[in-house]
C-alpha cells in the first residue's frame, strides 16, 4: 500500500480500493483471448497467466458502474495528422501512476507508490511484468533510462527533464533490486508524481533490452557502424534517438506498455494498433483487458471528420469535432447507428486571446504591457452575443480562471473584467493617453500609427474566426481596428515564440480544473508555450541562454510563488499560493478569456460500452478519453 505523511494519498488508496481489487489470493484465474489463441496453441506466445505479471492490476467494473465486456472487435476512429497516431498514447493512459476518474492519483503500472515527504519516492514495479514483446519491465529499464539516455550528452543534451531538477539539482537514482526505483531530492519535489499522470508522460523508463543494440556502451561498434549507414543517419546517436519514441509511437517494432501495439510500419491512411499479449490489467472475471482486440486510426483531412463521423464511418470520435458539428451529428445518428454525447470541457477557456508582452515592436509592446489597455479589451467583448451565436447559451462567459470544478474556483475572478462596457473600456483607454483617433475613429498609438491590433489564428476553429468577427465590431467601438490572420499551426507557434506575433487567439490553460495536488507551474512564465511571455518562458526554459528574464513585477511575483508552491510543506500554504496566482491573473489578464465550458461533441456507437455519458473532455489532466479507460470499452455484438 502507499506509505506518505500527506493527506492526498491517503484519499487516493480509499479510492483506488473502491475500484481495484487486491491481488494475489483475490487474483482471478487469467482467460485466453481469442485474437491470441492460435498464436498461443502454435507455440509462438506464451498461454495468458505466463504473460501477466505475478499481481496483474485486477480491475472491479461492478465497482466502477461498468459492464464486464467481451473481448473482439474493430474499433474506428479519426485523426487530422500523421504524427497524431500518439494519440494512442494518450488515450490508451498506461502510466506508472494514473489519474482515477476523480481526479486522484493511484498506482496503475506500478504495483505501489510510497511517498516520504515529498523528497523520498520508492516506486514498486509488478513482478514478472513484461513489455509487449515479452521481455521483462523491471529496475533495469529505469536505470538505462537514468544513466544511459537521460544523462547521456548526445542523446539527452539539455539533461534529464525539468519536472526532475529541484532548486537546480538531479535527484540520487537508485535500484535496490529487479522491482524497486528510488528518486530521492534534498528539497521536497510535489510535483513528481502528477508528472508520470500527464497526457504526455515523461517515460522515465525505456525498453533497455531494445534499445540497447543501439547505444554505443553496449553494442559493437563495427556493427553499430553499419547499422547508422544503413539506417542513412549522422551517428548511434541520432539512430538511437529515431527508434527511442514511446510517445510518438510511430516505431512498430519498439515495445510498449500500452493496452495496443503498432502493428503499421510507415506513413498510412489507416494505423493499425492491435491488443498488448503482455498487457497488465484485467477484470475482476479474469479477462485481460483491453477487450477492443483492434483499433483502426484513419488520418482524414480536418474538414472531413464531421461529415464522415455524420455518415458512420467511426466508433468513437472526439478530436477533430466542435460544438458547431452538433446539429449536423445529431441529424446522422439513426443512419449511422451512434450517439452524440455533449461532454463537458476541462480547459480554462474555449477562446482566450493572448497580447503578446514580449512582441518586438517596442511602441506597440509598451501598449500591451499595460494593464489597463488589456482591461479595456477585455470590457469591449461582448461575451453574451457570442455565446448565443455559437453556442446557443450552452458555454459560460466569463474571464478566463478555473473553472467550478476546481477548489480554487472564485466566482469574483471569473467575472473580473468580463462585462460588456463600452464605456469604461473607453475611459480606461483615454486614461492611458490614447486619445487621438484618425478620420475612421481608430485610436493612435503614441507613435501615431492606427491602433491596428493583429490577432493571429491557427485557423483550425471556425467559432474562433466567427468569434473574432462579433469582437472586431465591438473593438471598434472603442476605437480599436482587429485583424485577423489564420496562419498554420506551427508557423503561428515559431512567430509567436520568436516575438514576432503582436497576439494570438488560442485555448486558455489545458487544465482549468486543478486540485490540490497539482502544480500551478503552469500559471507563472515557465514555458514558452503560453502565449502572452514566450521569451519570458524561454528564459526559465533554458536557463537563461534565451529568451529574456521577466520584467514586470507581477510575472516576477508568479515566478516566486511558483516556486514557493515546490518547497511549501503543507496543503494550506500550497492553497494560498494558488489562490493569490489565480488573483494576479484576474487582475492583470495576460490572456483574456471569452467564454469557457462549451460542450465538446462526442460520438460514440450505438454497439460500444463502458464509455461515460457525461464527462470531463480534457487534455490535462484526463487525457480526453484516457481517464475513462478505452481499456474497458467494448462492443455489445
Amino acid at each position: 500500500m502507499y506509505k506518505t505523511t500527506r493527506p492526498l494519498f491517503l484519499a487516493a488508496t480509499m479510492a483506488a480500493a473502491s475500484w481495484m481489487l487486491p491481488a494475489a489470493a483475490d487474483t482471478p484465474t487469467p482467460q485466453e483471448s481469442g485474437f491470441w489463441e492460435s498464436e498461443v496453441n502454435a507455440g509462438n506466445l506464451p498461454p495468458v497467466q505466463d504473460r501477466l505479471p505475478d499481481e496483474p492490476l485486477v480491475v472491479d467494473l461492478s465497482a466502477k458502474g461498468r459492464e464486464f465486456g467481451t473481448p473482439g472487435g474493430t474499433l474506428r476512429t479519426m485523426v487530422t495528422r500523421s504524427k497524431d497516431i500518439r494519440q494512442m498514447v494518450v488515450y490508451g493512459y498506461a502510466r506508472l501512476v494514473g489519474f482515477n476518474e476523480n481526479y486522484e492519483l493511484v498506482p496503475d503500472l506500478l504495483e505501489s507508490f510510497e511517498s516520504e515527504d515529498n523528497r523520498k519516492f520508492t516506486l514498486n514495479l509488478r513482478e514478472g511484468h513484461k513489455w509487449s514483446d515479452g521481455s521483462p519491465f523491471t529496475s533495469e529499464d529505469f536505470r538505462y533510462w537514468w544513466e544511459d539516455v537521460a544523462s547521456n550528452e548526445l542523446l539527452s543534451p539539455s539533461g534529464p527533464p525539468d519536472f526532475l531538477i529541484v532548486e537546480g539539482k538531479t535527484p540520487t537514482v537508485s535500484f535496490p533490486d529487479e522491482t524497486t526505483v528510488v528518486f530521492e531530492w534534498e528539497d521536497p519535489n510535489p510535483d513528481f508524481l502528477q508528472s508520470l499522470a500527464q497526457a504526455r508522460p515523461p517515460f522515465i523508463y525505456r525498453p533497455a533490452a531494445f534499445l540497447k543494440p543501439y547505444h554505443e556502451k553496449y553494442a559493437d561498434p563495427d556493427e553499430m557502424a553499419a547499422l547508422v549507414e544503413d539506417n542513412r543517419v549522422k551517428s548511434w546517436a541520432a539512430l538511437h534517438n529515431k527508434l527511442d519514441n514511446l510517445y510518438k509511437f510511430d516505431n512498430h517494432e519498439l515495445p510498449t506498455l500500452q493496452p495496443w501495439l503498432n502493428a503499421s510500419s510507415g506513413k498510412k491512411i489507416r494505423h493499425n494498433f492491435v491488443r498488448n499479449p503482455y498487457y497488465h490489467r484485467i477484470d475482476s472475471k479474469g479477462v485481460q483487458l483491453p477487450y477492443v482486440d483492434v483499433v483502426e486510426m484513419e488520418i482524414v483531412a480536418p474538414g472531413l471528420v464531421a461529415a464522415k463521423t455524420n455518415a458512420g464511418e467511426t466508433d468513437l470520435q472526439g478530436r477533430g469535432l466542435a460544438f458547431r458539428d452538433a446539429s449536423i451529428l445529431k441529424k446522422g445518428e439513426e443512419g449511422g447507428n451512434y450517439k452524440t454525447r455533449l461532454w463537458k470541457t476541462g480547459v480554462a477557456s474555449q477562446i482566450a486571446i493572448y497580447p503578446n508582452l514580449n512582441f518586438t515592436d517596442e511602441g506597440w509592446r509598451e501598449v500591451l504591457r499595460d494593464v489597463r489597455v488589456r482591461r479595456a479589451l477585455s470590457l469591449a467583448i461582448d461575451r453574451k452575443t457570442i455565446n448565443q451565436a455559437l453556442y446557443f447559451k450552452l458555454a459560460k462567459p466569463g474571464a478566463m480562471s478555473v473553472l467550478p470544478a476546481s477548489p480554487f474556483y472564485d466566482e469574483e475572478n471569473a467575472k473580473a473584467w468580463a462585462q460588456f462596457d463600452v464605456g469604461q473600456a473607453n475611459a480606461l483607454l483615454d486614461e492611458v493617453g490614447l486619445t487621438e483617433r484618425d478620420k475612421n475613429g481608430i485610436r493612435l498609438l503614441p507613435d501615431g500609427r492606427p491602433m491596428e491590433l493583429i490577432i493571429e489564428t491557427a485557423g483550425e476553429r471556425q467559432e474562433v474566426e466567427n468569434a473574432l468577427q462579433i469582437v472586431t465590431d465591438t473593438w471598434r467601438e472603442i476605437g480599436v481596428d482587429l485583424v485577423m490572420r489564420p496562419l498554420d499551426r506551427d508557423i503561428l507557434r515559431n512567430r509567436v515564440f520568436a516575438g514576432n506575433t503582436m497576439a494570438s487567439v488560442w485555448f486558455g490553460w489545458d487544465d482549468g480544473i486543478p486540485q490540490a495536488h497539482t502544480s500551478p507551474a503552469y500559471l507563472a512564465p515557465t514555458d514558452q508555450v503560453f502565449l502572452a511571455w514566450p521569451k519570458w518562458g524561454q528564459f526559465y526554459q533554458t536557463g537563461g541562454d534565451a529568451g529574456e528574464a521577466p520584467d514586470m513585477p507581477e510575472a516576477e511575483r508568479l515566478m516566486q510563488l511558483a516556486h514557493d508552491w515546490e518547497t511549501a510543506t503543507n496543503d494550506d500554504d500550497r492553497k494560498a499560493i494558488w489562490t493569490e496566482m489565480l488573483n494576479i491573473h484576474a487582475d492583470q489578464l495576460f490572456a483574456i478569456g471569452i467564454l469557457n465550458g462549451a460542450p465538446q461533441p462526442v460520438v460514440v456507437s450505438n454497439r460500444l460500452r463502458n464509455v461515460p455519458e457525461q464527462a470531463m473532455w480534457a487534455w490535462e489532466p484526463g487525457a480526453h478519453f484516457g481517464i475513462h479507460r478505452p481499456d474497458e470499452f467494448f462492443f455489445a455484438d
